[in-house]
């Protein structure tokens, strides 16, 4: 009777340490899928919010909304999006080259369609790995023409730089970077549809 009675408590206890380790479990993978939901919605709205400032750009340059370009100098109207910028940059190593680029068609037309390309692509979370590398060299473009590092303008007065290595340009290449690290395109996105489009399911680069 005593082993019986052993024997019945090893099995009620081991049910109940069984039952115990399985709750612990499903409560344990709940909580990590509930900081990884957490996480891909953070980033993701980062990636909406990325998105929009190069998509906001392009429309403001397109249609004059009159914040950075006033409606006379809108796109539309015949104002050219890159001259007033890139003629103006005085300061790094490549202003010759911004000097010939300013206010030519095709730069205006590659400007305008990367930032319409990019806002959009990271705002419906779609062709995220060429958005991002896109965004990268474009805000890279923009950092040598501001070029943070310089203290003074080819004419000798100040530049008013205050950051000669952090800038928000420097600021907008880590996050594009991110963006492609974690890919978080399926989230407050289209990116789940897209991937499964068969010329992005075997092109990489599409994805």
């Amino acid at each position: 009777m005593a082993t019986q009675h052993g024997l019945h408590g090893f099995h009620v206890g081991g049910r109940f340490n069984w039952h115990a380790r399985t709750e612990m479990a499903t409560t344990a993978r709940a909580g990590t899928q509930a900081a990884v939901g957490t996480r891909e919605a953070a980033i993701a709205t980062l990636r909406v919010g990325t998105g929009f400032i190069f998509f906001w750009a392009f429309l403001d340059k397109t249609f004059g909304l009159g914040y950075s370009t006033p409606s006379a100098r809108a796109w539309i109207h015949g104002g050219s999006p890159t001259k007033g910028f890139l003629s103006s940059v005085d300061v790094g190593p490549f202003q010759s080259m911004f000097h010939a680029w300013a206010g030519k068609q095709w730069a205006d037309w590659l400007f305008m369609i990367g930032l319409a390309g990019i806002g959009a692509a990271l705002i419906l979370g779609i062709g995220m790995r060429i958005a991002t590398a896109a965004g990268v060299l474009l805000v890279a473009l923009m950092w040598f023409a501001v070029f943070p590092p310089a203290r003074h303008t080819a004419t000798g007065t100040a530049t008013g730089s205050t950051n000669p290595f952090l800038d928000e340009h420097v600021l907008e290449a880590l996050v594009l970077v991110a963006l492609a690290a974690f890919g978080v395109g399926s989230r407050l996105g289209l990116g789940s549809m897209w991937q499964r489009i068969p010329v992005v399911k075997r092109h990489q680069a599409l994805r």
